[in-house]
């Protein structure tokens, strides 16, 4: 039927997110993936199908904001310092990939459809791009985003969103419209690419940093999320304004901010909005995918797709294995970088608008790309054996490079201190976390990298590397740690061993049952330090110290154990040395009574 009149975002969110959430939990069930749930949902609620919603082209310039925020996230794994070692992928594979695979799929239009040059070109070049939207969040869902074979893609995926501004001028100078003959040429658009990445930089270093600081001394968490959404928003609407990539800007935002305290919080923060608005994006695709079309030209359509998949692959394998890569990590990435992606369908936008294809091509090349993007979880479910190194004895899988935490130390106080620096003096790799801003910055100029956040929340410790953590240590004052929260820390992170400083018995006493490998009392442990210099000072044997120290501890143990089990104070009040009781002991020691 058709959608009879324009609703409300409101009124159109009901089906569109009703129908994800159906269609994604069915095709994860079955192993497909969420991307083509979300591709299924969108053509189903589309106008070609049951036209529940309408407005597809306007609902993904909002979704479009998903993909920003993706690369917004991406950004702030990847300091300046990764990215200059990553350059010889990022601008030699990425190069090779981008002209070789644009060229070939343009050669291949050109035969197969009989256009003009130009013609192939406006639409080969944009199918040489893969998807953004698609490949980070299998590569994240794999946990191989941070591996050697992730990086590498990463860098393909990365020169691809580079390549956006010269691909705009490339259609741009062959455009037939009059009207585009009046905008800046390409050498214009390029200094405009290289003012806003400078200017992005400064701001990020000179505003943003201030900005998220001021935020963080007033402890509220809602305006990082105000503050987040706007770096990502402020930047992409700068680079889109000028003509250039708007996912572009977000990520060299990340990338600003990278290095600086607050980007756990930030990952935290932004993330939920993130995975809203990607599956949104796809969910629009799905929508504008012209199931007419498809329909009129099925073997042309499909014969395109396969093709294009099949070159795709074969190159970027080839690309792979000239750069070193093995054999099945290069067929790995040929098949994982298959598919059309998003920014396809906005240079065949361009290119309608330049004159150089008709609006009907434009839809069915866009069917195209959006065939060869739901066949990507296929394809990796089917060649999963081919793509996969057998194992080798005494073989180092391809791990995450060790940039994450094998401890996680939330609270740089003087506790946290101590804990952190022994750990670091034994070669353990450490991430700390605490909330005072104050704080952070003077552990900065000791050379200490201290992260901003609230270490008891299970998605802030997560984006901290909890979840390949072997530590999780709570060192942070007050009582802020009780059974509930260690079990929710334990339930997310099961593989980490969990410890937490307690100041008293009360506060051991709140952990009751909790899954804890050790609690440490710090009023007790220094006291008796204090305790055993005392009685040296005083003459007391070495051998009666020790003798004293364990029985002190026996008891104490004894008396928390009751007084866990009772939740009174008072239990075992018995165990407590007296004066009375220590000097009938005394005398009976001495064979006085």
């Amino acid at each position: 039927m058709e959608h009879a009149a324009e609703g409300s975002l409101l009124v159109d969110a009901v089906p569109m997110l009703g129908f994800a959430l159906a269609f994604v939990l069915l095709f994860r069930r079955l192993g497909l993936g969420a991307t083509l749930g979300f591709l299924v949902a969108g053509a189903m609620v589309g106008p070609h199908v049951l036209g529940l919603v309408g407005d597809a082209e306007g609902k993904m310039g909002i979704a479009e904001l998903g993909i920003a925020l993706l690369l917004f996230l991406v950004g702030l794994e990847l300091s300046p310092t990764r990215l200059w070692q990553m350059r010889r992928d990022i601008f030699g594979l990425g190069l090779l990939q981008v002209t070789l695979c644009g060229l070939a799929i343009a050669g291949l239009v050109w035969l197969v459809t009989g256009s003009t040059l130009a013609a192939a070109l406006a639409l080969g070049l944009p199918m040489g791009l893969s998807s953004t939207a698609q490949v980070l969040p299998l590569l994240q869902s794999a946990g191989r985003l941070r591996t050697p074979f992730g990086e590498r893609a990463f860098a393909i995926l990365l020169f691809q969103d580079l390549s956006i501004v010269p691909l705009i001028t490339i259609v741009a100078a062959m455009s037939r419209n009059p009207a585009d003959q009046a905008g800046p040429p390409g050498w214009l658009l390029g200094l405009y690419t290289i003012a806003a990445i400078v200017g992005l930089v400064l701001a990020g270093r000179f505003l943003l940093r201030p900005l998220f600081r001021l935020i963080g001394n007033l402890d509220e968490r809602e305006m990082f999320v105000f503050a987040g959404l706007l770096t990502v928003i402020a930047s992409a609407a700068v680079m889109e304004a000028l003509g250039l990539s708007a996912a572009l800007g977000a990520f060299i935002a990340g990338v600003m901010l990278a290095d600086s305290p607050f980007r756990h919080e930030l990952e935290a923060d932004v993330e939920p909005f993130r995975a809203i608005l990607l599956g949104l994006f796809f969910v629009a695709v799905g929508m504008t995918l012209d199931l007419h079309a498809i329909a009129e030209r099925p073997f042309f359509v499909a014969g395109m797709a396969l093709a294009l998949i099949a070159t795709k692959a074969a190159l970027i394998m080839g690309l792979g294995l000239l750069f070193g890569m093995k054999t099945r990590g290069a067929f790995a990435l040929g098949v994982l970088l298959s598919q059309g992606g998003e920014f396809g369908f906005v240079l065949f936008a361009q290119a309608q608008k330049a004159l150089l294809i008709e609006p009907q091509a434009a839809s069915v090349f866009s069917a195209i790309v959006t065939v060869s993007m739901a066949t990507t979880p296929f394809l990796m479910m089917a060649t999963r054996r081919l793509r996969t190194e057998p194992p080798k004895a005494g073989a180092v899988p391809d791990g995450p490079r060790q940039e994450g935490a094998n401890a996680v130390v939330v609270g740089y106080g003087r506790f946290g201190q101590t804990v952190a620096q022994m750990l670091i003096a034994q070669g353990i790799p450490v991430t700390i976390i605490d909330r005072d801003v104050e704080m952070i910055e003077t552990a900065g100029t000791f050379g200490m990298k201290v992260y901003y956040g609230d270490g008891t929340r299970i998605d802030l410790l997560r984006q901290a590397g909890a979840g390949d953590a072997e530590l999780i240590l709570f060192c942070q004052d007050g009582d802020a740690m009780d059974t509930a929260v260690v079990e929710g820390v334990h339930g997310a992170f099961p593989k980490a061993s969990i410890f937490v400083r307690a100041y008293d018995r009360r506060s051991v006493m709140k952990l009751k049952g909790a899954p804890v490998a050790g609690v440490v009392r710090e009023v007790m442990e220094s006291a008796v330090v204090m305790a055993r210099r005392a009685m040296d000072a005083v003459g007391v044997d070495g051998a009666e110290i020790d003798k004293t120290e364990a029985e002190y501890r026996r008891r104490d143990i004894a008396r928390l154990k009751q007084q866990k089990e009772t939740g009174d104070l008072y239990a075992g009040r018995d165990g407590i040395f007296s004066q009375g009781a220590a000097a009938a002991a005394a005398g009976m020691d001495r064979g006085d009574g």
